[in-house]
């Protein structure tokens, strides 16, 4: 007999489990005569603690109706979410094509074929596991996947329950820290003391900071670390809306919601700022830019309703957000050139970073003059950009640092090794600047490709010379540009009399692909040269 076998008898269809807004009120388990199934108390899906249900590769966020592949958002319709919901909600038993019509489309009249259409997108979204929704031909559905009910603890000998289903499904119960709770330090933050007290100064001095900066810089490490040392300053802790995995902006509202224990007083700002009253958390949004509008809207709400209420927020460009103070995450500081001793390089914050990740993946021997300019190069080249370096460390493991940095013209290929538990875009090098890529308008990637020719810095008017075209005026471009510095991808100084722009070579090189893959690399090339001091002929703009 199995540990399910044990714990209750079998359940049967009229024993389901009914999902918070879709089931009938008059026959959720909470109407049932008492001592039913004592058992079923703790593991209902729609206990106040359920949080999310997990199944295969796949995770459903019940409060924010969100199906999520290994953390990355699924792209489905409510009607299907709801098709789903439903169809677990009947714990692996048969549920009938006229009793899904009645549930998903209650008081209408639809056609059948719109029920199929529904069927078909789950199944394409579960991909390779599309089984999970068996047809009974000719009578409907049934979900066979074995779920676990994610959520938070009530009670600290509260146990994890299984129940055996008639369908051999499982219901698990996993007790995890209540939603938004600081999670702990799993390493040490290296090189960050100087920015840790810069932006700790003006927390204390403003309500809103956003710290700003390119994929992979470290702006969600540097905002939990302070929020860990900043956590005895709030006496009503520090809440975590972790919006990344988010792809609709009105699920922001919900999420934040739920960050605050509050998802009851999700329906506006200023419900929701009632709802938290005098409490003053300290708030973290964390992975902003793709909804940010929304996320600028509501922390402005927010804000303006709660006086006690302070955000830190990350994002790859500033909220424009009232009230805001902006500080721009900086690179890690990195070797300079001609840096050979062990102890002049081990000085960078950069090298310090790469070291500790290394000997961490497999030992490494002391550094000798040899493999500290190896180091050194390999920081320079990755423009002491945190994440890059990561993963570079993780891949010395196998071609040893002289040879890793020997590699380093092929780093989108070659840094491929991040945290399987990471979010997908900080797996590989690749992924996170794609992140950022398709984030942008098309005119933007146009120019950003473009910029790829400029081997060191340039000028805003070298930058229209070369980036205007017909589709894109030199006035676009200027626009472009300064959106592109915004959003942390290209680097400028302003301090002289004439500002100057550069791609970091990460970019440069992502950038440069991009540009091969337009076929546009020739024009492009053309119209560079025909700027540069040997005299060569201006190209026509009508090349491209």
């Amino acid at each position: 007999m199995t540990f399910a076998e044990a714990a209750t008898p079998r359940v049967s269809p009229q024993d389901r489990f009914y999902l918070p807004g879709l089931s009938s009120p008059a026959s959720a388990p909470g109407n049932r005569p008492q001592g039913q199934l004592v058992s079923m108390e703790a593991a209902r899906l729609n206990s106040p603690g359920a949080r999310a249900l997990l199944f295969g590769r796949f995770r459903l966020v019940l409060h924010s109706r969100e199906l999520l592949l290994q953390g990355a958002p699924v792209p489905i319709g409510n009607r299907a979410i709801d098709v789903l919901l439903a169809l677990i909600d009947a714990c692996g038993e048969l549920v009938t094509k006229d009793e899904l019509l009645s549930r998903v489309w209650p008081n209408t009249t639809v056609e059948e074929n719109n029920l199929q259409f529904q069927i078909s997108t789950l199944r394409k979204a579960l991909g390779a596991d599309r089984d999970f929704i068996k047809t009974v031909c000719g009578r409907g559905y049934r979900f066979v996947a074995e779920i676990t009910v994610e959520r938070r603890a009530t009670r600290p000998d509260e146990a994890s329950t299984a129940i055996d289903r008639s369908s051999a499904q499982v219901v698990q119960l996993v007790d995890l820290p209540p939603p938004g709770a600081l999670p702990a330090a799993r390493s040490e933050l290296v090189g960050r003391d100087a920015q840790l007290s810069d932006v700790a100064a003006l927390v204390a001095a403003n309500r809103l900071v956003t710290l700003v900066g390119a994929g992979g810089i470290g702006k969600t490490r540097l905002a939990l670390e302070l929020a860990r040392r900043l956590l005895s300053n709030f006496e009503d802790g520090v809440r975590i809306a972790e919006l990344g995995p988010l792809s609709d902006p009105e699920l922001v509202l919900p999420t934040i919601a739920a960050a605050l224990e509050l998802s009851d007083a999700a329906a506006s700002p200023e419900r929701l700022a009632a709802a938290l009253g005098p409490r003053r958390p300290l708030l973290v949004l964390d992975n902003c830019e793709h909804v940010i509008d929304a996320v600028a809207a509501i922390t402005e709400a927010l804000l303006h309703a709660n006086p006690s209420l302070q955000v830190i927020a990350t994002s790859r460009e500033p909220l424009r957000a009232e009230g805001e103070w902006v500080y721009r995450v900086p690179p890690l500081d990195v070797p300079p050139e001609g840096a050979e001793a062990a102890e002049d390089v081990l000085q960078h914050s950069a090298a310090k970073l790469f070291m500790a990740r290394t000997a961490a993946a497999q030992p490494v021997a002391l550094l000798d003059r040899r493999l500290a300019a190896a180091v050194a190069k390999i920081c320079r080249r990755l423009d002491g950009v945190p994440l890059a370096i990561e993963l570079a460390a993780a891949s010395a493991a196998a071609l040893g640092v002289e040879g890793l940095a020997s590699r380093l013209d092929d780093r989108l290929s070659l840094l491929t090794n991040g945290r399987r538990t990471a979010p997908t875009r900080h797996q590989t090098l690749r992924a996170t600047l794609d992140w950022s890529y398709e984030l942008l308008s098309e005119p933007e990637r146009v120019v950003m490709r473009r910029l790829a020719v400029f081997a060191d810095e340039f000028t805003m008017e070298a930058a229209s010379a070369v980036a205007a075209s017909r589709e894109v005026t030199a006035a676009d471009v200027v626009g472009c540009l300064a959106a592109l510095v915004t959003k942390s991808l290209v680097a400028s100084d302003v301090g002289g009399p004439v500002p100057h722009y550069r791609l970091l070579e990460t970019m440069r090189a992502y950038a440069m692909e991009r540009l091969v893959e337009s076929g546009e690399v020739e024009a492009v090339a053309r119209r560079h040269a025909a700027i540069q001091p040997d005299g060569a002929e201006r190209a026509e703009l009508s090349d491209v």
